[in-house]
């Protein structure tokens, strides 16, 4: 393994543990070796298996190597320019979300058009082994999800469940299924306030109480709680929320959750509760009143709407290509204020009238792009919950900012360590400068020019490392690209019909 090689992956393994939340100590601890190993490691000077990496890239859900077939990498030839239409697909928030909410139904659920991701995956593989049939319906991605009599909780996949984040979103349908259960967790998983207290606040009042065990969480029901006043969420978490309207659905009485999150996952899973029986009021609001049923057994057919996030990423590959494209079907509510900042910057685009997504609720409409010169906003660009500029296409922004004429702040105050991944856009020529771990200043226009990096672990700013690529000059290389597949389904394939040219393949 060539040094330099070497020095890559170090690095790539750093960052993907980083992200993770676990020290060299806890990843070692993991992989049965010691700290000085996982430190010489990172720093490229030690000598890996294929089989070594395979069990990085399991603990630290990071596809490094897959033994026998290797890593996903992407070849990108720019600059290109994009022409014709596209639909965005369907939610991958909401697809996992309602995958969860399937457990409520003892009855059949078919959900429309599902995001085909390697999250979704992950959770089918789980929903299977505790023995609820799924099955997909055709080439429309339909899936059929049929709930058994009882839960098979004691033979969970474990290796599955820990390669998905959203398994915490269990616990809200789980506590009305079982007076006892464990849920497993990502090994190392941090497990401090931020991440996992607020879940416990939101569903305490319905009994719950879960004790957190080296890779498990050992969750105990006291049937006699009830909610006696309204929940009142310390965060206004998407996933929280999920989980305190998935309690609520099965408790017969009315629950109020205050300061809940109005994404646009929540609601699409609040729809779904009203198809399952459920009444719940205030949707779009924070504050939600939710009725429950103390059994639900439908059989309910449900589609999801589309994605902003994705239709975010479309957006801006048009602008950093320069490239008129018509995109179909974008939920323009979860996007308006995203689309003012852009016009302020000088964007140009025209949209449709507005229709309705097969929710039967959700806005959409479609944009045509058209070539634009931009120029930086003059305030800084941060995230808001709904209906603020939405947290996960704040870092578009970054590669839309380097296209355009002058500096850009960016504060991504919601994530530790996100923003710092925005700077690897410096190997494509771009010049972006942290400032500390949530601000970073982009100074544009910006030349890109063809570089090989390794994927960052986290999924936006992947994307956007992409993008860049689209834009820049010659020859670009992505290396270990599983981290895109967990969020969009054949984006470079869709990139391509539109005129990229973006190659697939593997080193071994």
């Amino acid at each position: 393994m060539p040094q330099d090689y070497k020095s890559s992956i170090g690095a790539l393994i750093r960052d993907a543990r980083q992200h993770r939340g676990l020290t060299q100590m806890q990843l070692a601890d993991l992989l049965s070796t010691s700290q000085s190993a996982v430190n010489r490691i990172e720093k490229g000077q030690q000598n890996l298996s294929l089989e070594m990496l395979a069990r990085i890239g399991e603990a630290l859900d990071s596809e490094l190597v897959s033994v026998g077939s290797g890593p996903v990498h992407l070849r990108v030839q720019g600059p290109t320019t994009l022409a014709g239409a596209i639909d965005v697909k369907t939610s991958k928030n909401a697809g996992v979300a309602l995958l969860c909410a399937s457990l409520l139904n003892r009855g059949r659920t078919t959900l429309r058009k599902v995001a085909r991701i390697e999250e979704v995956n992950r959770l089918l593989e789980v929903l299977n082994s505790l023995g609820v049939q799924t099955r997909w319906l055709n080439d429309d991605n339909d899936l059929e999800i049929v709930p058994p009599v009882e839960l098979d909780l004691d033979h969970m996949d474990e290796d599955a469940a820990r390669r998905t984040r959203s398994v915490i979103m269990f616990l809200g349908p789980l506590l009305h299924r079982a007076e006892s259960f464990e849920l497993p967790y990502a090994g190392g998983c941090n497990l401090g306030t931020r991440t996992v207290e607020p879940h416990m606040a939101a569903l305490r009042p319905f009994g719950l109480e879960v004790k957190a065990t080296e890779g498990s969480y050992h969750a105990q029901v006291n049937r006699a709680v009830d909610p006696t006043r309204p929940i009142v969420l310390t965060e206004r978490g998407d996933t929280v929320t999920e989980n305190a309207l998935m309690a609520a659905a099965l408790h017969p009485g009315t629950t109020v959750i205050r300061n809940a999150s109005s994404n646009y996952m929540v609601q699409d899973l609040c729809f779904y509760l009203q198809k399952l029986g459920v009444t719940v009021e205030g949707i779009g609001t924070t504050t939600l009143t939710v009725t429950g049923r103390e059994v639900i057994d439908v059989d309910v057919d449900y589609a999801p709407a589309e994605d902003p996030i994705e239709a975010m990423s479309l957006l801006a590959a048009a602008i950093v290509t320069r490239s008129s494209i018509t995109i179909r079907r974008v939920p323009i509510e979860f996007l308006e204020i995203e689309l003012a900042v852009l016009e302020e910057m000088g964007f140009h685009y025209s949209r449709s009238e507005e229709y309705t997504a097969l929710n039967g609720h959700t806005r959409l409409v479609d944009l045509q792009t058209r070539p634009s010169d931009l120029r930086a906003p003059h305030d800084k660009i941060h995230p808001m919950p709904f209906p603020g500029l939405n947290i996960d296409n704040l870092p578009f922004f970054a590669v839309i900012a380097a296209v355009a004429e002058g500096q850009t702040f960016l504060h991504d105050w919601v994530y530790e360590n996100r923003a710092i991944y925005l700077t690897e856009l410096t190997k494509l020529g771009g010049h972006v400068k942290l400032l500390d771990p949530h601000r970073v200043m982009i100074e544009g226009p910006t030349s890109f020019s063809g570089a090989e990096l390794v994927c960052p672990p986290a999924l936006r700013p992947a994307v956007v490392i992409l993008l860049a690529m689209l834009a820049s000059k010659g020859t670009s290389v992505l290396r270990s690209t599983y981290v895109i597949h967990r969020g969009y389904e054949d984006l470079a394939e869709r990139l391509n019909l539109l005129g990229a040219s973006i190659e697939t393949f593997r080193d071994i």
